[in-house]
């Protein structure tokens, strides 16, 4: 017999299930009870038979949903245009407990709209058998209406409880199968459950994760062009709605008309490893009535390469017109230490072969192609606290121009460890990578952390650096370090030749707001550029006093340049006119405003930048100016300027010919745009990190 208190001891022990023991000492089958405990219940979705048609063709895009309580558990895929829908979908679901039962909807998917109720049924877990694979079938019902059948659902379920949870016990109290068992058994055989117990939570919780989401679909949607035309005066106002699963995205309302520009960015969260497709449907916003429908289009995920971001032009079906989109897949699961450095560049062989592709000697193989461009995000520290938690989910936007990449998240840290390495094919050399920290937060938009904005000619390659992280702006610092290795690699000719055509526009941009201290800057930055012309114009007022016979000398020989000067002055007056005229027209004061506040922001932002060509701001540029200047004498020298002129006026009455799309360009202007202006210099500037932040100092402080 057992004492009392051992007897104590093996009630308090947490068990799983009854084990109804009979009188001739042999076990029947596992009946579960619904005491709290960890099962594991393993579904596949089989197929469905006679479902209801929900669509005017007399068929239902079916999809079914799992919930256990108020919480869906899992989500099918979609069938489209089947009432005998054939899934053969896998689930494995962690349970708590038994008591509450699997609730089966089942619903017919209608894009843009609610999505039609096809039937409901239950399936009761304490009825199952343990460690036995059972078949069910299911049939729906409508509770509004429980004597119509509205179809069945073929199921095979299997219920199991982790290992080490089974005890023998009847009507849920436990039988000792060994009367001799002592206290220290007892106590170990308690350790050992709880343990598991702590290690089950652990398992439901990485479950739970693990049903998030396994990367991130980023779509920009830039412009639509040619539209149908829906109002009566021959225009639109077009809109876009993108879905995902149950996923919804809509964009703003462009009014009147059929070219619009939206150039907006949204987030994705890719639940399936082997990707999806994305509904998107064109409407035109119709005040008081139903919204028009333009037309719609897809994009196949499992088409699309991932870490690359893709520009599609799709033609919109059931309308006309065409969307332009940029998507990229992002966000995999995270490259362990060693992935990543076997995908770095220290392997000999792949960076040779990068080398050779970039050498002096493939100057015209692929004039697009100027070079190549490897970002190892490896981890931030000390970020800012954005939850109410005091902890933070943090993960990465790597931007460079227009494509963007971004990290996997880091939940509850505020020293993430990212160790994910990003490559990029450089168009233009003069590029500025950008690498921003956003903490995930699912209720709403991502909340912002920290951003760092590098130039790519200020690159150090293969050197581990710590980066401050600042504020939107990129004025001052903000709290948190970001570590960064990052290898340029680029063809010095073909970045030159870029130099002198059009930038690529960058699609997503904040628009400029009103701002009475940037209103204020600009109008300094301005005044202080007319000073420099107003200074100069009382240097060559001084060269007709003849205060310096040389000097004035000199000054007579350049006459008529200056007056060809002043005349190109008299026709940029007239344009300042125009713009003050259409300026006049604008009804909003605030457009007023920030129409200004931009246009003092180009005037000085033109005069920074020939400034900066001439105080080797950006040393590549200064020489490519130099060496230009330099073959253009030379071009002089041996070549009659009538000649030169010739060529140039052939070439630009052909151009439209030769090539009909394409861009209008000023290679001086084009040089320009790639100059930095002072506030551009400032928004580049490293900032120094604290001390406390070396590697070497937290190990010194450590051992401390």
């Amino acid at each position: 017999m057992l004492d009392s208190c051992k007897l104590k001891s093996a009630f308090n022990l947490p068990f799983i299930y009854n084990k109804k023991i009979n009188t001739t000492g042999t076990s029947n089958a596992d009946v579960p009870l619904a005491d709290p405990g960890m099962y594991q219940l393993d579904i596949t979705l089989r197929r469905g038979q006679s479902l209801a048609a929900r669509d005017r063709g007399g068929t239902s895009d079916p999809y079914v949903k799992f919930k256990i309580g108020r919480k869906e558990v899992f989500r099918s895929k979609i069938i489209h245009k089947n009432l005998n829908p054939v899934w053969e979908e896998k689930a494995c679901i962690l349970i708590d407990h038994l008591r509450e039962p699997l609730y089966i909807k089942v619903f017919d998917y209608d894009f843009g709209l609610q999505d039609d109720f096809m039937g409901s049924a239950f399936l009761d877990l304490t009825q199952l058998e343990l460690n036995r694979p059972t078949d069910v079938t299911l049939t729906l019902k409508d509770p509004h209406y429980p004597d119509h059948d509205l179809g069945i659902i073929l199921l095979s379920v299997l219920l199991t409880a982790k290992k080490g949870e089974s005890r023998d016990v009847t009507h849920g109290r436990p039988v000792l199968p060994v009367l001799g068992l002592c206290r220290a058994e007892l106590q170990t055989t308690y350790c050992q459950n709880a343990q598991f117990q702590t290690q089950s939570l652990r398992l439901s919780d990485q479950h739970r994760k693990s049903h998030l989401w396994r990367g991130i679909v980023s779509i920009t949607l830039i412009e639509g062009r040619a539209l149908k035309a829906m109002d009566s005066n021959g225009l639109s106002d077009p809109y876009v709605k993108f879905r995902l699963g149950h996923q919804k995205y809509k964009s703003k309302i462009m009014p009147k008309t059929l070219n619009p520009q939206w150039r907006e960015q949204f987030d994705f969260h890719l639940y399936e490893e082997r990707g999806g497709i994305i509904d998107i449907t064109a409407w035109d916003k119709d005040a008081g009535k139903r919204d028009d429908f333009i037309g719609r289009c897809q994009v196949d995920l499992s088409s699309l390469s991932r870490e690359q971001t893709h520009k599609l032009e799709l033609q919109l079906e059931e309308g006309e017109g065409h969307l332009v989109l940029l998507v990229t897949l992002t966000a995999s699961p995270t490259v362990s230490i060693s992935d990543l450095s076997a995908n770095s560049l220290e392997d000999q062989k792949e960076r040779e072969e990068i080398l050779k592709r970039y050498s002096p000697l493939r100057i015209f193989h692929n004039l697009k192609d100027v070079g190549f461009l490897q970002v190892k995000v490896i981890r931030a520290e000390s970020l800012m606290a954005a939850d109410v938690t005091g902890k933070s989910d943090p993960f990465c936007v790597v931007e460079l121009n227009n494509d963007r990449l971004l990290t996997h998240t880091v939940y509850k840290n505020l020293n993430p460890e990212w160790n994910k390495v990003f490559t990029f094919n450089i168009k233009d050399i003069h590029s500025v990578l950008e690498v921003t920290v956003y903490d995930e937060d699912r209720d709403r938009s991502a909340d912002f952390l920290g951003k760092v904005a590098i130039p790519l000619l200020s690159i150090q390659n293969g050197e581990q650096k710590a980066y401050v992280l600042k504020n939107k702006q990129l004025t001052g610092p903000t709290k948190g370090v970001i570590y960064l290795e990052i290898d340029v690699i680029f063809n010095a000719v073909k970045a030159s030749l870029r130099t002198l055509i059009p930038k690529e526009q960058k699609y997503i941009e904040e628009e400029n707001r009103l701002s009475k201290q940037l209103l204020l800057r600009n109008f300094i930055r301005t005044k202080r550029c007319v000073m420099v012309l107003v200074n100069a114009a009382y240097y060559v007022n001084s060269c007709f006093d003849w205060d310096s016979p040389p000097r004035s000398l000199a000054a007579f020989v350049v006459v008529e340049d200056m007056l060809e000067d002043e005349e190109e002055e008299d026709d940029k007056d007239d344009k300042d006119s125009e713009k003050k005229g259409f300026i006049n027209k604008i009804y909003a004061i605030q457009e007023v405003c920030v129409s200004v506040q931009n246009i003092l922001d180009e005037v000085a932002s033109f005069g920074e930048r020939i400034k900066n060509t001439f105080n080797w701001t950006v040393p590549f540029l200064s020489w490519l100016a130099i060496v230009a200047l330099c073959v253009f004498t030379i071009i002089l020298y041996f070549i009659p300027l009538r000649y030169i002129v010739l060529v140039w006026g052939i070439n630009k009455f052909t151009k439209k010919l030769r090539s009909p799309y394409a861009i209008d360009n000023n290679e001086l202007l084009d040089f320009l745009s790639r100059v930095p202006s002072d506030v551009q210099v400032v928004q580049y500037q490293e900032l120094k990190p604290d001390p406390s932040h070396s590697p070497y100092k937290r190990k010194k402080n450590n051992l401390g």
